[in-house]
């Protein structure tokens, strides 16, 4: 049975999650400026495994008083599908990205992880022999050098299975509505959630896709028909109510299950709070997609003594 908030709907259904890898980095910089510039360009082309080397997006900043180097921090997460490739383009980010933007360090931030892939190391070959492995802030790291001066990165970075996937869906009544909606959903999700990341283009998702297709076997993923207003006439099971003219989805990665679970559950009550939102859903494809079923209601139970900050 269907919930409401505010009087929007909220469906009595799951998001449909799937297991990832994924890695942590702290890089920091000079200032916060230099820092944001260095993780932006690093998770860029990082939306979803279907089409980009990997998923990659931005957790939040980290006070200098919290980082080894006492320098302002952003903290990054990387996602592919395996080890071996997660390993690869973490290689290919931190080394085209942040070793080449000014003043950067790299440091691991999954520091309980078991598992490590070793990232410093394979980098630090573009020291051309004149790298060196040291002790520094009590991590073992390497001093690169570089026209600037040193490029300093942690030799190896944790690794731990995460979840990527979690989402909901907000229907309202016009586009405008429905982009105030996801972005104050967006916003409420980055200041009081973290371990976990947005990895679309603002945090929203506008081309909402669905596994495989209905004419192009080949593809792995296609318009999600159900949820498109324009074909509400012509498609059978049309899940676009009548009074609905747009809807966006937001798509959450995280370190675990409970923490995208309580990012859906905070995007969920700072989307109602917009007027002329009418219904929250989420996507899921029959178990073909994921075996985390993560449950709006669950996530609206965890988040329900949440003082939210909007």
């Amino acid at each position: 049975m269907a919930l409401k908030i505010n009087d929007v709907i909220i469906e009595d259904t799951f998001a449909e999650a799937f297991p990832m890898y994924v890695t942590r980095v702290l890089i920091t910089a000079v200032n916060r400026r230099w820092a944001f510039i260095a993780a932006s360009v690093a998770t860029g082309l990082g939306t979803s495994v279907i089409g980009c080397p990997g998923e990659a997006g931005i957790e939040g900043f980290v006070s200098p008083k919290a980082t080894p180097d006492g320098r302002p921090g952003v903290l990054i997460h990387i996602y592919h599908s395996d080890p071996a490739s997660l390993k690869m383009v973490t290689i290919q980010r931190l080394g085209q990205c942040v070793l080449t933007a000014p003043t950067t360090a790299a440091f691991n931030a999954l520091e309980r992880s078991v598992r490590k892939m070793s990232i410093g190391r394979a980098l630090a070959k573009f020291g051309d022999g004149f790298e060196k492995e040291d002790t520094i802030y009590g991590r073992r790291m390497w001093r690169i050098p570089v026209m600037e001066g040193e490029f300093l990165i942690e030799d190896s970075f944790g690794i731990r299975q995460g979840v990527g996937g979690g989402n909901i869906l907000i229907l309202a009544k016009t586009q405008q509505a429905a982009l105030e909606a996801a972005e104050r959903a967006v916003r409420a999700i980055r200041k009081n959630v973290r371990g976990v990341i947005l990895p679309f283009p603002g945090g929203i998702v506008r081309s909402g896709s669905k596994v495989g297709s209905l004419k192009y076997p080949k593809l792995r993923a296609t318009t999600n028909h159900l949820y498109c207003p324009t074909l509400r006439p012509i498609v059978k099971d049309s899940r676009v109510p009548p009074d609905v003219g747009s809807v966006y989805e937001i798509v959450i990665d995280g370190l675990t299950k409970d923490a995208v679970l309580k990012a859906m559950g905070v995007g969920i009550r700072a989307a109602v709070t917009v007027p002329g939102v009418i219904k929250i859903d989420a996507g899921n494809y029959g178990g073909r997609l994921g075996p985390h079923h993560l449950y709006l209601k669950d996530a609206l139970e965890v988040t329900k003594d949440l003082a939210l900050k909007l």
